[in-house]
């Protein structure tokens, strides 16, 4: 998963990642600060904000070590230590964000998850946040040889074009793949509605086509229901009930009870099995499925906990 970025930029992150304790599963960097964008952003990469994930098998432990190297980073809630800083840690989607923090020429924010929450979202989309943001192509600066983490990157990955294979007609380009799984991120997201802009889906996907080809080639090459004509850029993918119904019983258990919830009226209670097998047979199968996908997005808790410094 790791891929080239902006030129010059993985000596840059590492020196980054320096200033940090090292106790790290995993470390990536994501965003307009790594990836050229077309749009509003386009031309400013070099300038743009530079954004972390840290993922940790202590919380506790690396936030006191942290403190200890890097106090000021943190809002006011470092007078309460570590174990609450954790605590707060575990809320929403598990990740605590410390931000506008000056580091080596650049303003940088970074999140803290603890890889027991991360492996979870991965498998099961539990909020689709951190998930969301590894089915993207990001800058991995350090990994470890955690097994269960790696076979979770992948299967999130496999689980991205999944869901999108559903929400895509029978015949269609790579381009409109990789737009569909830039997008679930995004479904149900407010960004996208104030304050952003409602083209970033496309702005992501265009100048950066080559590096989600090298994120999802295999996995398309590997997978049994779609003709990947490479050189064409074009795919089909079986869009029978039979074909529908092994896509939806390979979801995330988390959009498998989102698509249930949907469809089964309350109180019937069937079998998740049962009500899948309908949906496989319905001809709105798509809609349901992005019905679904926005309404585990929409109706999570707080996506993430973003603590501002100079609040007292």
């Amino acid at each position: 998963m790791a891929l080239p970025v902006l030129s010059s930029s993985g000596v840059r992150f590492r020196r980054v990642l320096a200033h940090f304790p090292q106790e790290l599963s995993l470390a990536f960097a994501y965003g307009s600060g790594v990836f050229r964008q077309e749009g509003a952003s386009a031309g400013h990469s070099e300038n743009n904000m530079l954004d972390f994930v840290f993922a940790v098998d202590d919380s506790v432990t690396w936030h006191m070590m942290n403190l200890l190297k890097n106090k000021s980073h943190y809002s006011f809630l470092k007078v309460f230590g570590p174990k609450q800083i954790s605590n707060i840690q575990s809320y929403g989607a598990g990740i605590y964000y410390n931000t506008l923090v000056p580091c080596n020429g650049r303003m940088i924010k970074y999140g803290v998850i603890s890889t027991d929450t991360l492996i979870d979202d991965l498998l099961h989309w539990k909020t689709l946040y951190v998930a969301g943001r590894l089915q993207k192509p990001v800058k991995i600066l350090t990994q470890n040889e955690n097994g269960k983490l790696q076979a979770a990157l992948v299967s999130n990955l496999k689980s991205a074009v999944t869901a999108a294979f559903l929400m895509l007609p029978e015949s269609f380009s790579e381009e409109d793949l990789y737009m569909q799984i830039a997008g679930l991120s995004y479904s149900g997201d407010f960004r996208m509605i104030i304050g952003e802009d409602r083209s970033k889906v496309q702005n992501i996907v265009k100048p950066n086509v080559p590096y989600f080809q090298k994120l999802y080639s295999n996995i398309l090459q590997d997978c049994p229901q779609v003709v990947y004509k490479h050189h064409l850029g074009r795919l089909e993918i079986d869009k029978s009930p039979e074909g529908q119904f092994a896509q939806l019983m390979a979801l995330p258990r988390s959009l498998q009870q989102k698509i249930t919830s949907l469809v089964d009226p309350p109180g019937k209670n069937r079998d998740v099995e049962e009500i899948l097998l309908q949906v496989a047979h319905d001809p709105d199968c798509g809609f349901v499925v992005h019905q679904a996908i926005h309404t585990l997005r929409t109706n999570q808790k707080p996506s993430f906990t973003f603590v501002t410094k100079g609040i007292f």
